[in-house]
């Protein structure tokens, strides 16, 4: 039993040792043929990689030689310029020399004709040191003396010729001095326009219905009394419908009682404490909004350096009007004429701007001394530093005082030119335009008047007749009967020219 355990353990264990020789033997064939198979496949990646080698070795190649023939084509071309240059070059040495060879030969003529004329003039000098002489003996006098005779007759006629001249020329320079005055004068107007704005002494407060009144006026009128001894102003509560009159003469206060009026009237809440709480509210804007102005107006006209108080009182002068024109508008305007004419006449522009912004400053001062507003005026500006034509300009330019400066003169024309141009003096539009039209229908209602139109503002009118209707001296009748009536029924400023114009047409027609 024991003998066949031990032979069939011996059969297993040959069994193994075979299989395991023949697992070995698999084994290394597999091994084998993996590895040629990755020889194989080595072998393929290097021949590829190869092959692009070559490919890429083959396009940088190319690359190459067209660089290299890119670069021989440019050194070809350049090549060839510089073998014109020098061609061109060489032309020009040639023609330089050529040039310098004939130079060379009208040199020598020069110098053979300067030798012609050098023995020439020495011809002349002879010949005249001859005559000098035989006029010497023929007149008995020397040469010397012959000379002083005609220079003292020569300076005579001279000097008669040059009186005259001088004359003439004073006289001509008159005439084209009057002459140009005047274009200075229109051009500068011409140039400068401003609005307007009508002088007044209330303000009208409008409201959305009648029952704001009785909130306004408030319990026993304690609200209008508490409005009219913090604003200054009289307020006035009557039938007009829908409207509140503001009346007072200073106009600062009338605009800060409009603005407070408006605040309490939007708000709702309107009693006597919350009254003088918005009065003061609104008085400090106006007042920043008159230092507002102020810098603003002295930025739109280049002027700087200006003393704070200076700019103070410009702002203020928004709220004041003089003559029915706005006093900050119509110092703008005197400004900008005073620059125009300065720069005209050669003088300092921005000195005669400087000067014609601050001429009406003692219109607006805060306290009111009973001196002329001229003269008012130029103490402000003397005490705020100004220089001395401006301060002569300010108080000069209603002849309160002697102009000592070139710029006094040009502000008082400038201001004269500002307030009397039409449409600067108490006259709205309505008005004005009115006033044209009245003229038209009174030329228009003659026998004969075709078309009439005022121009120049309302200073001209100009009148078209028909010739077939009106003779050239029915025309000149016609010219002082509408002038007659224009004087007699109408109302304006300074005169008005009638021109009445009569034109003959001859017209025919070539078929």
């Amino acid at each position: 039993m024991l003998a066949c355990v031990i032979s069939a353990v011996a059969a297993i264990g040959v069994y193994i040792l075979v299989t395991n020789v023949i697992f070995k033997k698999s084994l290394k064939k597999k091994r084998e043929a993996i590895l040629k198979e990755a020889e194989a496949e080595g072998e393929v990646i290097k021949k590829e990689k190869i092959l692009q080698a070559k490919e890429k070795f083959i396009q940088l190649k190319s690359d190459h030689d067209r660089a290299v023939n890119e670069r021989n084509q440019k050194l070809n071309q350049r090549e060839q310029g510089i073998k014109q240059q020098e061609s061109s070059l060489g032309q020009q040495q040639q023609e330089l020399e050529r040039r310098m060879r004939e130079n060379d030969k009208l040199k020598e003529q020069m110098e053979s004709h300067i030798a012609v004329l050098e023995r020439r003039k020495e011809e002349a000098d002879r010949m005249i040191k001859e005559q000098n002489v035989r006029l010497e003996q023929i007149s008995g006098m020397s040469s010397e003396e012959a000379k002083n005779i005609l220079m003292e007759n020569m300076r005579s006629e001279a000097k008669t010729a040059a009186m005259a001249y001088i004359n003439e020329t004073v006289e001509e320079a008159k005439m084209s001095a009057n002459k140009e005055a005047k274009r200075i004068v229109v051009q500068t107007i011409q140039r400068v326009a401003t609005e307007t704005a009508i002088e007044n002494s209330v303000t009208v407060f409008n409201i959305e219905s009648d029952e704001v009144k009785g909130r306004i006026i408030g319990r026993e009128g304690r609200n209008i009394r508490a409005l009219e001894a913090a604003t200054g102003i009289e307020i006035i509560v009557d039938d007009t419908p829908e409207a509140i009159i503001l009346s007072g003469f200073d106009p600062v206060r009338r605009e800060i009682a409009r603005l407070a009026l408006h605040q309490l009237v939007t708000d709702g809440r309107i009693h006597p404490a919350r009254i003088e709480e918005v009065v003061a509210k609104v008085q400090k804007q106006i007042e920043e909004e008159i230092v507002e102005v102020g810098k603003r107006t002295t930025i739109d006209l280049g002027i700087h350096g200006l003393h704070p108080e200076l700019i103070r009182l410009i702002g203020k002068m928004k709220y004041r009007s003089s003559y029915g024109q706005n006093l900050l508008q119509h110092s703008r305007e005197t400004a900008n004429l005073c620059g125009i004419m300065a720069a005209e006449l050669g003088l300092n522009p921005k000195l005669a701007r400087r000067a014609g912004l601050l001429h009406d400053i003692g219109k607006v001062p805060d306290d009111e001394p009973e001196l002329p507003h001229a003269i008012i005026g130029m103490k402000l500006a003397e005490k705020y530093k100004e220089k001395p034509e401006v301060c002569n300009a300010i108080g000069s330019h209603h002849d309160e005082m002697e102009m000592t400066s070139l710029i006094a003169p040009i502000v008082q024309v400038c201001d004269a030119i500002s307030g009397a141009r039409p449409g600067a003096r108490r006259e709205v539009v309505e008005s004005y335009i009115k006033r044209l039209k009245e003229m038209e229908d009174i030329a228009m209602a003659y026998p004969g008047v075709m078309k009439t139109y005022a121009i120049q503002a309302g200073r001209e009118l100009r009148v078209i007749v028909g010739s077939e209707k009106i003779s050239d001296q029915e025309a000149d009748a016609l010219s002082h009967d509408i002038a007659k009536k224009i004087q007699d029924e109408m109302t304006y400023p300074g005169q008005v020219k009638i021109t009445v114009i009569r034109e003959t047409r001859s017209v025919s027609y070539a078929k």
